[in-house]
């Protein structure tokens, strides 16, 4: 009786497998190489990807002599490092990396002075800034505009780009300085600011930049803006109460504003992507040291998903997020013991 029981219960399983593979099998994360920096420790910057055939990772090594630009390219394949920009060899650092129609569009501190560096079919060039600014905040492009945010010894800068020139943008009264920008169109790009009276949202229409009436929690502030070709936007941030910290979500249907507090802890949302199955993604700290953490928030369910083993390992920590087609590309790096943090990449699906 006992081996008929078994035998049933050994068809019942195939037969499920054979119905609805998926359901049987759920993709997990996966490693995959990635060439040493030549320097290390290392700083991820940021991760972009135009389908399962092409992404970019940006960062910087920190050398001997000071900050190296570091730049990798994912060919559906593989990883490799990219050394042929301008400005490859000399000390500085790379920030945002953006699709901008056909072009790779990265924004490069270069021995300080900030230039935008486009890579075409026919290679890179790069645009300079019109001034030097003693820091460099954030960068967005989109087609027929880019934006670049800092501060100068006269206090707050927006730089805009037209494709063809630059201009100062002023901000309402009140605007310290901005901590971030995005953009979905040449007339619509968004910054969370921080004000005289709190943390602000800011909406540029094509005109000016104004207040978005964004309703932030009280004692919060922003990480970052997650825009959608759709009209969606999702905000994530942190939001302080009788001295402890946590994660909330913003998100906009076109009409209302929605806040939510899903279990994240303090988690720093700026790595936080849209993923293929529809689901907001972003890595939290992981509580096994050998393995990184990823979070998957679809509505008010949160769930959790661990990346691969990796040997030896004392801390693994995805810095950026990207959909790269029907997958989930993650870079960031690893700490092996009795070694200085490198590079890693993982992905989900794919």
């Amino acid at each position: 009786m006992k081996g008929f029981r078994a035998l049933v219960v050994c068809l019942v399983i195939a037969c499920a497998a054979v119905v609805s593979p998926a359901a049987a099998v759920t993709p997990g994360w996966s490693a995959l190489a990635v060439p040493p920096a030549a320097a290390s420790p290392v700083t991820v910057t940021d991760l972009a990807a135009r389908g399962p055939g092409e992404a970019w990772a940006t960062g910087y090594e920190h050398a001997a002599d000071g900050l190296r630009p570091m730049l990798y390219r994912w060919d559906g394949t593989a990883w490799s490092r990219d050394t042929s920009f301008p400005g490859a060899g000399e000390l500085g650092w790379l920030g945002k990396v953006q699709f901008v129609g056909e072009e790779v569009w990265i924004f490069q501190n270069r021995v300080g002075v900030g230039e935008i560096l486009r890579r075409s079919p026919g290679g890179w060039t790069a645009v300079p800034l019109p001034q030097t600014l003693w820091t460099y905040q954030d960068f967005t492009a989109v087609p027929g505009a880019a934006w670049v945010v800092g501060e100068d010894d006269t206090g707050l800068k927006v730089l805009h780009y037209d494709g063809a020139t630059w201009t100062a943008q002023s901000t309402p009264d009140g605007v310290r300085y901005l901590m971030g920008i995005t953009a979905r169109t040449a007339t619509d790009a968004w910054a969370w600011a921080d004000t005289d009276t709190g943390t602000t949202v800011l909406r540029w229409d094509g005109t000016a930049w104004r207040d978005a009436n964004v309703p932030l929690p009280e004692n919060s502030n922003v990480h970052t803006v997650l825009l959608e070709p759709s009209g969606r936007v999702t905000i994530g941030g942190s939001q302080y109460a009788d001295g402890v910290s946590r994660t909330y979500l913003m998100a906009f249907n076109g009409r209302a504003w929605r806040t939510t507090y899903p279990p994240l802890g303090d988690t720093y949302t700026e790595a936080m992507v849209r993923g293929p199955d529809g689901a907001l993604w972003l890595p939290v700290r992981s509580d096994r040291a050998f393995q990184s953490k990823y979070a998957r928030v679809s509505g008010v369910r949160t769930t959790f998903s661990y990346g691969p083993e990796r040997t030896n390992a004392i801390d693994v920590k995805p810095r950026a997020l990207a959909r790269a087609g029907s997958s989930l590309l993650s870079f960031g790096t690893v700490e092996i013991y009795g070694s200085r943090p490198n590079l890693m990449s993982e992905r989900l699906g794919g």
